[in-house]
This record gives structure tokens, sequence and C-alpha cells, in this order.
């Protein structure tokens, strides 16, 4: 049977191909799902560890099983000399040794100024936790490599030079400015490090010490070491780190960067698993099931196509048992095949997606990682499914007698789909929505606080949830023999009034309503997927923007006392920026607030309606006058309510320093004074109160007062800021390019600081525009095999159909009417499959959102009629391509021998 299994093969190769694409699709995605998940748990890894450049070993203090250091006390007193760099160095097997040193700094050029970070160099360029891309890395005494979008800002190039200042932050460092420091290279921080400051900077080691303020390198504090071993052999590669372990400071010890990154992905991984690998084989189980369902109807195709050849055999002494082993063999010899080919087709995609750029493009860094579950698992769900999708068909070759296969005979299947699976659904489907119902239940009680044990076991309800919405999709699954061909029925009766096409597709559609389902079920369960992603991504980026904006009231803000006048005026001119407000500001502190004191950032303008333009708030009915006082309703550093008593109103008290110190007193009014050289004066102000939020996080609250107090010396300004109003839509630019440009117009001044949560906002956005890329480029492949099972469905149909369509012909029905009727059938499949998986989507997106971004703010439930749509058009488009070939054969054979075969 082998050798007639093969020739059957041949004989059929051109109606194997749909089933062999099935199968290579599926087996692709597999094998591109454990490729793409190794490459991602690699760029994890790394980007977790960047800061460690190419190091394979690190030393560092040696802590106990609770975390803690080990021994005591010289942490803080150990330097790069305790490290014994020259011996560590010269020590057989040791490739390359840098001190981990870093420190905040100014750099400076022609009169342009770039706050950043700067780490200190090393003579092996491996080990630099950013990459030069430009030039060389510092060796020789006052060298630096510039990142280079700093460089671009100061106007600076290779073999120019710059002068490099320590920046306190806060700490104590008492370092000085090195002058004429020369750039030998430009940085690059791919897996975004320092993204905060825009990269960072390579200083040679004079430099990292003058401006640390230690007078020579090796007396400067010292945490960590990073080697580079050669590890060729592993015995030898042990031998050098114990050799090294020697040399090294008390409590200090050895480790491989692999130990380190599995530490720093553990709150990632669950049970040695990572986080990537766990999400993205759940979309291996979606091709698995999906494939499964195509390759079902492309074997029934087979099949019923070789109807007459299996009868044939059973005439000449086949026995049944021979005819169902070569359609399990046939099945085996095309899912081998097939599954081949996938590997080698996944394999290709994930090596062009991590060596052309498109990774780096979204953000993320990649490489090739071979496994041997990227092979083995694709030919064993090549194999294996596609011989229990076979099972089916290979029971129907031998179901019947070879004078009965001989006589022309219908394949429709009119059995009805059983009671226990009915039964099976629904309970499946009440047990869905119990569970996700409790899960919202719990969760709306946490963000109200009533419910305390729901916020102590957030995960569990988050799995509750996610539990109750696949019961619930896994009970429509199921139950889609009932309601699908029903629906569908509906939907095809009002279209079969629009002529005999229309009518002809209609009785197609009925005449097997069980293979209609299993069509429907396989598309329908892609569409659901993308339309999830869509709406959770839509959700998550207009809650999180809602709730930025509800945290902080105004979107950018520029303070300091560098602030001039012209970079003013060139801000407000910069492309998406939709308003400004430029006011005086002074520092106070407030008494009986609360109870407590509380520090206040006294603003001056106006009056509201200049406010109201650059704050996001609802300051309707409240003014800023010469007697009032405007406060927020709550503290920005503890988010608790500002409350004054009942007769209580704030005064002002002269402060130690420039600017005016608050206390209340009880006589329904407020004084104030001011000090400035010596001379004070007093003011009497209301306390007017407003919800925004975060104008500032320095403080306890701003509070904003007329600037007639400033102007006639009530307040003196020790500072101005500058505020923001952000509208990128308007301006068709992105928020990064805005804040970009900002940073550009005040980078002069080193005093002069950027806050806001434009940055955060640019950031979110991007995160998810490129999870929601990736997520719908990988269920899109879902959607393609749902499609290819379109056009299965729809050949087997025209095959079953053989004398009814030669009946139509031979009355009177033209080719192209007939066409039609076909790709009315198939636009339909996917149309109200579609449907129903944006409106099933759409719901499981909004249950998802709820759960988790509610935590952050009141969820927006939005309805992603872009991304639908796309996935509507491109669902129909593709079912009418799916009907051609169908229609093809179905047009191909004249009237006169369509009914002789038949």
């Amino acid at each position: 049977m082998f050798s007639i299994t093969i020739k059957l093969m041949k004989k059929s190769a051109r109606m194997l191909i749909p089933a062999g694409i099935a199968i290579l699709i599926g087996t692709a995605f597999i094998a591109a799902t454990f490729l793409f998940s190794n490459s991602m748990d690699d760029s994890l890894r790394r980007q977790r560890t960047a800061q460690l450049g190419e190091a394979n070993y690190i030393a560092t203090m040696k802590t106990n099983s609770n975390g803690a250091v080990s021994e005591n006390g010289s942490a803080d007193r150990t330097t790069v000399a305790d490290f014994n760099l020259d011996r560590i160095r010269a020590t057989k097997g040791v490739k390359g040794a840098r001190i981990d040193t870093s420190v905040s700094v100014s750099i400076s050029a022609a009169g342009k100024r770039s706050n950043g970070y700067a780490v200190g160099t090393s003579t092996d360029r491996k080990l630099l936790p950013v990459r030069i891309v430009s030039g060389d890395q510092p060796v020789d005494n006052n060298e630096v490599a510039l990142p280079k979008s700093v460089a671009k800002q100061l106007g600076v190039g290779v073999g120019d030079k710059v002068d490099v200042a320590p920046i306190s932050n806060g700490s104590a460092l008492s370092g000085t400015a090195v002058r004429d420091v020369r750039v030998v290279g430009l940085t690059s921080d791919p897996f975004g490090v320092y993204s905060f400051y825009g990269g960072a900077s390579v200083l040679s080691e004079n430099v990292v010490a003058a401006v640390y303020g230690v007078d020579d390198f090796d007396h400067m504090q010292a945490y960590m070491l990073l080697l580079d071993i050669d590890d060729a052999d592993a015995a030898a590669a042990q031998r050098t780190v114990d050799e090294v372990s020697g040399l090294l400071p008390k409590s200090y010890g050895v480790e491989s960067r692999r130990s380190v990154e599995a530490e720093a992905v553990r709150d990632l991984s669950s049970n040695n698993t990572s986080f990537p690998t766990i999400f993205l084989l759940s979309f291996g189980v979606l091709a698995l099931f999906v494939a499964a369902l195509v390759i079902a109807n492309t074997f029934q195709v087979l099949v019923a196509q070789r109807r007459r050849t299996l009868a044939l055999l059973r005439t000449i002494g086949a026995k049944k048992g021979q005819l169902y082993t070569s359609v399990l063999m046939e099945a085996g010899l095309l899912g081998l095949i097939a599954s081949v080919l996938g590997i080698g087709f996944g394999v290709g995609l994930i090596a062009l997606v991590t060596n052309t750029g498109v990774m780096e493009m979204m953000g993320m860094q990649a490489r090739l990682i071979l496994s041997w579950q990227a092979f083995v698992v694709p030919i064993a769900f090549g194999l294996i499914m596609t011989v229990l999708a076979s099972l089916g068909s290979a029971r129907s070759a031998t179901s019947v007698t070879p004078l009965e296969a001989l006589r022309p005979i219908e394949l429709t299947d009119t059995s009805r789909a059983g009671k226990v699976r009915a039964t099976i659904g629904v309970l499946t489907i009440i047990a869905g929505l119990a569970l996700a119902g409790v899960a919202v239940w719990q969760l709306s009680g946490m963000l109200n606080g009533l419910d305390t044990m729901a916020s102590d076991n957030y995960s569990s309800v988050l799995l509750m949830s996610i539990g109750g919405a696949a019961l619930v999709f896994l009970g429509l699954v199921l139950t889609a023999t009932f309601w699908l061909p029903v629906l569908m029925r509906g939907v095809v009766a009002l279209v079969s009034m629009c002529g005999p096409s229309a009518k002809v597709a209609h009785a197609n559609i009925q005449k097997n309503p069980r293979r209609v389902a299993a069509t429907g079920t396989a598309l329908l369960i892609g569409v659901t997927l993308v339309a999830t992603i869509a709406t959770g991504a839509a959700s998550a980026k207009q809650t999180m923007g809602e709730a930025l904006a509800s945290r902080y009231s105004v979107d950018m803000i520029a303070t300091g006392d560098g602030l001039k006048t012209s970079a003013v005026k060139e801000a407000a001119q910069v492309k998406g920026v939709a308003a400004t407000m430029y006011a005086p500001t002074a520092t106070v502190t407030a008494e009986g607030v609360n109870g407590g004191t509380m520090s206040l950032l006294l603003v001056g303008v106006k009056n509201t309606s200049e406010l109201a333009g650059v704050m996001h708030a609802d300051l309707s009915g409240v003014t800023v006058g010469d007697d009032t006082v405007l406060l927020p309703k709550y503290r920005a550093t503890s988010g608790k309510e500002i409350t004054f008593g009942s007769d209580a109103k704030l005064r002002f008290t002269a402060a130690e320093s420039n600017g005016i110190a608050a206390s209340t007193e009880q006589d329904g009014s407020a004084s104030a004074s001011s000090t400035n050289g010596g001379v004070s004066s007093s003011m009497r102000l209301k306390p007017v109160q407003s919800d925004y939020r975060r104008v500032s996080s320095n403080y306890d609250a701003v509070a904003f007062i007329n600037t007639s107090h400033f102007n006639n010396g009530d307040v003196t300004a020790t500072s101005h800021m500058l505020l923001m109003r952000v509208d990128t839509q308007s301006a068709g630019v992105s928020l990064s390019d805005v804040f970009n440009k900002i940073q550009d117009v005040f980078s002069y001044d080193s005093t002069v600081s950027i806050t806001g949560p434009v940055a955060q906002r640019a950031q979110w956005e991007t995160i998810i525009n490129s999870m929601l890329m990736l997520l719908v480029a990988l269920i899109a492949v879902a959607v393609l095999i749902a499609l290819i099972g379109v056009a299965n469905t729809l050949s087997l149909s025209v095959i079953e159909r053989t004398r009814e369509s030669a009946t139509l012909r031979a009355i009177g029905m033209t080719r192209g009417q007939l066409r039609r009727s076909l790709a009315v059938e198939a636009l339909l499949l996917s149309l109200v499959a579609g449907v129903v998986g944006v409106v099933l989507g759409t719901l499981f997106g909004w249950l998802g959102s709820y759960m988790v971004f509610s935590l952050y703010g009141k969820t927006v439930f939005p309805f992603e009629w872009g991304m639908n749509g796309i996935v509507l058009v491109v669902a129909a488009i593709a079912a009418l391509l799916a009907s051609v070939f169908p229609a093809r054969r179905a047009v191909k054979t004249p009237p006169v021998e369509a009914l002789a075969e038949a």
C-alpha cells in the first residue's frame, strides 16, 4: 500500500497543496513562536543586565539567603585599589576586567550644555554597558565618548573638545570640572539602560576621578567588578574564577552572568519558565487548534475526490484496514514534509526579523537563538495533528461497501450535534461568566476599599477573570455547531433576496452546517483575538493617558533660575506646544494645614483664564484675585487631602530665606510677610481650592496667587516657571519629538529642568504600539490559516455539488452566476464569523482592560473601529480570493461531463 499511497499523493499533488500550506503555516508558527520566545527571553535577560556589558562573570558582595550582605562593614570603604586590578588582569584566562563606576555629569561646549550620565571606560570594549558606534573608547587622560544625541545637541563630533563638570543631584559630591576633554567616540544605548538620560557618556579614568571628587581613580569607591573570562573550557574557567576570587576584597565573590540574569528575571518567571515563553506559547496552542480544524476539512476534500479510486481499490481486494492505513500514511507523510518546510520557513522568518533591524525599530534588541524545541515540537505537531485530523476522513473512506461507493453519493453530514456537547458547552459558558463576574465584583470591592482580601490576592483575581473569559470562549466554540449555523441562516436569508446567486449560496451554506460551523469557528478564533488585543491596546492608551492627565494637570514644565525670555518665546513656537504660561515663583512653608506643615511653591498668574489655558483641570468658578490664593485639594507627595479649619485661613509669616512661609490664623483672613534684604510687607489672602494635581512633585503643593503680589514687592520671586500645554494630534507630531525639542531649547543651562507626564506618556504609547504590532502580526497567522480553511470548505462543497452545479448550468445558470454564488458563500462565512469575533473580542478586551487598568485610573472602554474594520475588510477580501480556485473547478467541467461523472 505504500507505493499506492505515493502514487495517489503524486496524482493529487495539486490538491495536497492547500493542506500542505495549512500545515506549513501552523508548524512555522510554532517554530517561530519558540524562536521568538528564545530571542525575547535572551533580549529580556540582556536588557535587565545590560549595565554589565558583555561580561560573563561578575564580582559583587556576597549575600546570604535573605539577600543581606554576609559580612559587614566593607562595602562603603572598598576602593578600586582594593580589587588588585593589575593582578586580576594578568591572571591566566582573564581577557578583560572593568570596575563599574558611574557619575552624573554636565557636558558643555560652545555655550550649550547637556546634563546626563557617564560611566568609566574600559580597555576591553565588550565590558562597556553602551556601544561605541563611531570612533573609539576613551583610554588616555582627558577623553570622552558622547551619546550621539548629546553630540548632536552640543554640535560637536569626534576630535572636538568639551568641558565636563559634576552634578551633585543632592549627594555630597565635591568634584571639579575638567576642561578641554577630547571627544574620541560616539555611543549608543541599544538596550535603553540609560534612556532616561538620553544615553551615557564614557569617561577616561582621570575625568571620572576628578568629577567624583577624588585625587586618583584608585581612590574611588567600587562595588562591582566586571570580568571577561575565557570559558571555552569549563574546568579551566572555574580555575580562573577561583584564582580571581582569591584576589578580591573581603566579602566579595564571583558569580556567572547566567546566574545574575536568572536573578534579574526571576520576578517575571514561574517554575523556571520565562514569561515570554508562557505568553507566546499560548499563540502556539491557538495555531494548533485552528490548523487542526483546517486540516480536517482539507482531508475531507481529498477523500471525497478519491472516493471512486478508493472504491476501485476495494473491488480489487484492498481491505478496509489497508485503505484506512493508506489515508493515515498519506497524512503522516504530508505532515512530515510540510512540517520540515514550516520549520525552515519559521527559522528564516525569525532570522530575517532579528538581522534586518526590524526589532530595533520596535525598541528591542534580538538575535536568533536556536533550541531543540523549535525543531522537535513543530514536527511532532505536524505529524500528530495531521494524522488526528485525518482520522474522520479515513473512517469515511472505509465506511461504505465497494458497490455503494461506486454509486453517486452525497457526502452531506446531516447528523446533529450531540446533546452532551451542547450541555457541556452551556455549562462551560455559565461557569466562565460566573468566574468573570466574581473577579469583577472582587476587584470593584478592592478599588472601593470594601474587599481587603481581593487587595491581598490581586493575582488570583486577575487569573480568575482570565480563566472566566477562556471558559466562555471555549463554551462558545463547543456550541458553535448550534448557534453559528442559525445566525448564518438568518443573515443569509436576507442576502438570498438579492438574486439567484445569493439563493444558491444560501442553500449551499445550509447543506452542511457542521462543516460550516467548523470553518467559521477557525476564523472566529483569530478575529476574536485580534479584536481583544486591539481593544485592550486602545483602552490602555486612553486609560493611562487620562490617568496621567489626572495625576499631572500640566503636560510639561520648565523650571530654573536661567530661563531666558528668548528661550521661553522659542519654546512657545515648538510644533505641538498649544499654549504656554511664563510665571514667577517663590518657595514657602505652610503651617497648621492638616495639623502639620506643608511645603508650597507660589506661582504668580494674571487670571484664571491664563491658567486654564495650560492646565487640565476644572477651574470654572475659581478666581485668583488680589485677596485669594488657589490651592489644590490633595498633596502631591502623599495624596492626602488638604483641609483647613472652619474659620481658619492661610496666614504667611516671614521666612528665613527669600520667599515667604505660611501658617493659619482664626480671624477669617490670611496675612503674609516676605523678606528681601530686611524689607518686609504683609498681605492677607483667602485660600480657595480646586482639584488639580502634581504641577510639581518637589513640593507638597503648588499654589497660585495674583502676579501683582510679585510686581508690587509683596513676594520676592526666587525662580521662574514655564507651564506648557501639549497637543500632538492637531500638530501631527509625536510626544517624544515635542519633549526632545523642548529639551534642546533649554540646553544652554544645566539648572533648567524639564518635567511633566509627556515623557512617561510617550514611553507608554511606544510600548503599547510595539506590542500591538507584534501580537497582531502573530495572530494574523491564525487568521490566514482559517482563511485557507474557507477555501478548503468551498472546495469540498464544489465536489459534493458536482451534479447540482451541472444541473444548474444545464438549466441556464451562467458561469459568472455560479462563480458569484461561491463568492457570496465565502463572503458570508468570513463576515458573519468576523463580526461575531469583533463583538466577542471587544467584550473580552473591555474585561481585561478593567481588570488591569482600573488600578491606575478610570478605565476607558473604547471600540476600536480602525483595527476591527481593517480585520473585517481583510477577511472579506481574502475570502473572495479563496473562492477563486473552487469556482474555477466548478465552472471548468462542461455540464454533460459533470452529470456523467456524478
